[in-house]
Protein backbone atom coordinates (compact mmCIF):
# COMPACT_ATOMS: atom_id res chain seq x y z
CA UNK A 1 0.00 0.00 0.00
CA UNK A 2 1.32 3.42 -0.95
CA UNK A 3 2.06 5.97 1.73
CA UNK A 4 -0.42 8.80 2.26
CA UNK A 5 1.37 12.13 2.71
CA UNK A 6 -0.28 15.31 3.93
CA UNK A 7 1.17 18.46 2.40
CA UNK A 8 0.18 21.53 4.40
CA UNK A 9 0.68 24.87 2.69
CA UNK A 10 0.61 28.47 3.95
CA UNK A 11 1.41 29.88 0.50
CA UNK A 12 -0.43 28.99 -2.70
CA UNK A 13 2.87 29.29 -4.58
CA UNK A 14 4.23 26.28 -2.67
CA UNK A 15 1.63 23.82 -3.93
CA UNK A 16 2.95 23.26 -7.46
CA UNK A 17 6.66 22.78 -6.70
CA UNK A 18 6.26 20.02 -4.13
CA UNK A 19 3.59 18.19 -6.12
CA UNK A 20 5.79 18.35 -9.20
CA UNK A 21 8.68 16.86 -7.22
CA UNK A 22 6.49 14.04 -5.90
CA UNK A 23 5.30 13.35 -9.44
CA UNK A 24 8.91 13.19 -10.62
CA UNK A 25 10.56 11.33 -7.75
CA UNK A 26 7.80 9.42 -5.91
CA UNK A 27 4.62 9.21 -8.01
CA UNK A 28 3.31 6.23 -6.04
CA UNK A 29 2.79 8.34 -2.92
CA UNK A 30 -0.78 9.41 -2.22
CA UNK A 31 -0.84 13.16 -1.63
CA UNK A 32 -3.42 15.28 0.16
CA UNK A 33 -2.96 19.04 -0.13
CA UNK A 34 -4.23 21.37 2.58
CA UNK A 35 -3.88 25.10 1.83
CA UNK A 36 -4.59 27.95 4.21
CA UNK A 37 -2.99 31.02 2.64
CA UNK A 38 -4.29 33.22 5.46
CA UNK A 39 -1.52 31.74 7.64
CA UNK A 40 1.20 33.58 5.74
CA UNK A 41 -0.89 36.75 5.42
CA UNK A 42 -1.65 36.81 9.15
CA UNK A 43 1.98 36.22 10.09
CA UNK A 44 3.12 39.00 7.76
CA UNK A 45 0.59 41.39 9.32
CA UNK A 46 1.35 40.41 12.92
CA UNK A 47 3.29 42.82 15.09
CA UNK A 48 4.29 40.09 17.54
CA UNK A 49 5.23 37.20 15.23
CA UNK A 50 4.18 33.64 15.97
CA UNK A 51 1.59 33.40 18.72
CA UNK A 52 -0.25 30.64 20.57
CA UNK A 53 -3.23 31.04 18.29
CA UNK A 54 -1.08 30.32 15.25
CA UNK A 55 0.27 27.17 16.88
CA UNK A 56 -3.27 26.00 17.57
CA UNK A 57 -4.21 26.54 13.92
CA UNK A 58 -1.29 24.36 12.84
CA UNK A 59 -2.24 21.67 15.32
CA UNK A 60 -5.81 21.58 14.06
CA UNK A 61 -4.68 21.28 10.44
CA UNK A 62 -2.39 18.41 11.42
CA UNK A 63 -5.13 16.72 13.44
CA UNK A 64 -7.37 16.80 10.37
CA UNK A 65 -4.59 15.31 8.24
CA UNK A 66 -4.06 12.47 10.72
CA UNK A 67 -7.83 11.91 10.97
CA UNK A 68 -7.86 11.60 7.17
CA UNK A 69 -5.28 8.82 7.24
CA UNK A 70 -2.02 10.66 6.65
CA UNK A 71 1.05 8.61 7.54
CA UNK A 72 3.39 11.61 7.35
CA UNK A 73 3.06 15.38 7.28
CA UNK A 74 5.20 17.80 5.34
CA UNK A 75 4.78 21.53 5.89
CA UNK A 76 5.82 23.64 2.93
CA UNK A 77 6.25 27.13 4.42
CA UNK A 78 9.49 27.72 6.29
CA UNK A 79 8.43 30.67 8.47
CA UNK A 80 6.56 28.59 11.06
CA UNK A 81 9.25 26.46 12.68
CA UNK A 82 7.97 26.55 16.30
CA UNK A 83 4.42 25.71 15.17
CA UNK A 84 5.68 22.70 13.22
CA UNK A 85 7.73 21.55 16.21
CA UNK A 86 4.54 21.67 18.30
CA UNK A 87 2.79 19.46 15.75
CA UNK A 88 5.69 16.98 15.82
CA UNK A 89 5.43 16.81 19.60
CA UNK A 90 1.67 16.27 19.35
CA UNK A 91 2.09 13.38 16.87
CA UNK A 92 5.32 11.68 17.96
CA UNK A 93 4.70 8.45 16.03
CA UNK A 94 4.41 10.19 12.65
CA UNK A 95 7.15 11.73 10.52
CA UNK A 96 6.44 15.47 10.69
CA UNK A 97 8.91 17.45 8.61
CA UNK A 98 9.67 21.12 8.41
CA UNK A 99 9.97 22.12 4.76
CA UNK A 100 13.66 22.87 5.00
CA UNK A 101 14.72 20.14 7.44
CA UNK A 102 16.21 17.73 4.91
CA UNK A 103 17.85 20.50 2.90
CA UNK A 104 19.49 21.90 6.03
CA UNK A 105 20.96 18.48 6.74
CA UNK A 106 22.37 18.25 3.21
CA UNK A 107 23.81 21.77 3.33
CA UNK A 108 25.35 21.10 6.73
CA UNK A 109 27.08 18.01 5.39
CA UNK A 110 28.65 20.10 2.63
CA UNK A 111 29.84 22.52 5.30
CA UNK A 112 31.54 25.88 4.96
CA UNK A 113 29.47 28.99 4.41
CA UNK A 114 25.85 28.43 3.40
CA UNK A 115 24.16 31.09 1.29
CA UNK A 116 20.46 31.10 2.24
CA UNK A 117 18.00 32.90 -0.04
CA UNK A 118 14.36 33.66 0.82
CA UNK A 119 11.65 35.72 -0.83
CA UNK A 120 9.35 35.78 2.24
CA UNK A 121 11.06 37.84 4.92
CA UNK A 122 9.69 36.02 8.03
CA UNK A 123 11.49 32.89 6.82
CA UNK A 124 14.83 34.46 7.70
CA UNK A 125 13.65 35.24 11.23
CA UNK A 126 13.81 31.58 12.24
CA UNK A 127 15.50 29.42 9.62
CA UNK A 128 19.21 30.42 9.94
CA UNK A 129 19.29 29.23 13.56
CA UNK A 130 18.11 25.78 12.44
CA UNK A 131 21.51 25.14 10.83
CA UNK A 132 23.13 25.01 14.26
CA UNK A 133 26.10 26.89 15.69
CA UNK A 134 28.73 25.05 13.63
CA UNK A 135 27.40 26.31 10.28
CA UNK A 136 27.94 29.86 9.11
CA UNK A 137 24.88 31.15 7.27
CA UNK A 138 24.82 34.26 5.10
CA UNK A 139 21.30 35.21 4.08
CA UNK A 140 19.64 37.29 1.39
CA UNK A 141 15.99 38.28 1.13
CA UNK A 142 14.47 39.13 -2.25
CA UNK A 143 10.79 39.99 -1.64
CA UNK A 144 10.56 41.35 -5.18
CA UNK A 145 11.01 37.77 -6.41
CA UNK A 146 7.83 36.61 -4.69
CA UNK A 147 6.00 39.68 -5.93
CA UNK A 148 7.07 38.77 -9.45
CA UNK A 149 5.67 35.25 -9.07
CA UNK A 150 2.43 36.57 -7.67
CA UNK A 151 1.92 38.82 -10.69
CA UNK A 152 2.72 35.98 -13.11
CA UNK A 153 6.31 36.89 -14.01
CA UNK A 154 8.38 33.77 -13.19
CA UNK A 155 11.35 34.82 -15.34
CA UNK A 156 11.96 37.91 -13.22
CA UNK A 157 11.57 35.79 -10.09
CA UNK A 158 14.27 33.39 -11.26
CA UNK A 159 16.60 36.19 -12.34
CA UNK A 160 16.35 37.96 -8.99
CA UNK A 161 17.06 34.75 -7.09
CA UNK A 162 20.05 34.03 -9.33
CA UNK A 163 21.41 37.54 -8.76
CA UNK A 164 21.17 37.01 -4.99
CA UNK A 165 22.98 33.69 -5.33
CA UNK A 166 25.82 35.35 -7.22
CA UNK A 167 26.21 37.93 -4.47
CA UNK A 168 26.34 35.22 -1.80
CA UNK A 169 28.89 33.25 -3.80
CA UNK A 170 31.02 36.39 -3.98
CA UNK A 171 30.89 36.54 -0.18
CA UNK A 172 32.50 33.11 0.04
CA UNK A 173 29.49 30.79 0.22
CA UNK A 174 30.20 27.30 -1.09
CA UNK A 175 26.60 26.09 -1.23
CA UNK A 176 23.38 27.94 -2.08
CA UNK A 177 20.16 26.92 -0.31
CA UNK A 178 16.79 28.12 -1.63
CA UNK A 179 14.72 28.47 1.51
CA UNK A 180 11.16 28.16 0.16
CA UNK A 181 9.25 25.67 -1.92
CA UNK A 182 8.06 28.46 -4.19
CA UNK A 183 11.70 29.16 -5.11
CA UNK A 184 12.49 25.66 -6.36
CA UNK A 185 11.61 26.65 -9.91
CA UNK A 186 14.71 28.92 -9.91
CA UNK A 187 17.17 26.15 -9.01
CA UNK A 188 18.26 25.42 -12.58
CA UNK A 189 18.70 29.12 -13.36
CA UNK A 190 20.77 29.58 -10.22
CA UNK A 191 22.90 26.52 -10.99
CA UNK A 192 23.75 28.00 -14.38
CA UNK A 193 25.00 31.21 -12.76
CA UNK A 194 27.06 29.93 -9.82
CA UNK A 195 29.91 27.45 -9.42
CA UNK A 196 28.72 25.88 -6.16
CA UNK A 197 26.04 23.28 -5.32
CA UNK A 198 22.45 24.53 -5.31
CA UNK A 199 19.90 22.92 -2.99
CA UNK A 200 16.14 23.34 -3.00
CA UNK A 201 13.66 22.13 -0.45
CA UNK A 202 11.29 19.88 -2.47
CA UNK A 203 13.88 17.36 -3.67
CA UNK A 204 15.46 16.99 -0.24
CA UNK A 205 12.08 16.70 1.47
CA UNK A 206 10.74 14.00 -0.82
CA UNK A 207 13.91 11.93 -0.47
CA UNK A 208 13.76 12.19 3.32
CA UNK A 209 10.10 11.20 3.50
CA UNK A 210 10.58 8.25 1.22
CA UNK A 211 13.45 6.99 3.36
CA UNK A 212 11.44 7.37 6.56
CA UNK A 213 8.43 5.57 5.14
CA UNK A 214 10.35 2.86 3.30
CA UNK A 215 8.40 0.20 5.16
CA UNK A 216 5.06 1.65 4.06
CA UNK A 217 5.62 2.96 0.58
CA UNK A 218 5.54 0.89 -2.57
CA UNK A 219 9.07 0.36 -3.90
Amino acid sequence: MAARIALIHALALSVEPINAEFERAWPEALRMNLLDDSLAADLHASATGLEQTMQQRFERLADYAVFSGAQAILFTCSAFGPCIEAVAARHPTLPVLKPNQAMIEEASRIGGRVGLIASFEPTLASMPAEFGPSVQVLSACVPAAMQSLQRGDPDTHDALVADAALQLQAQGCNVIALAQFSMARAANRVAQRVRVPVLSTPGSAVRALRQRLAGVAVA
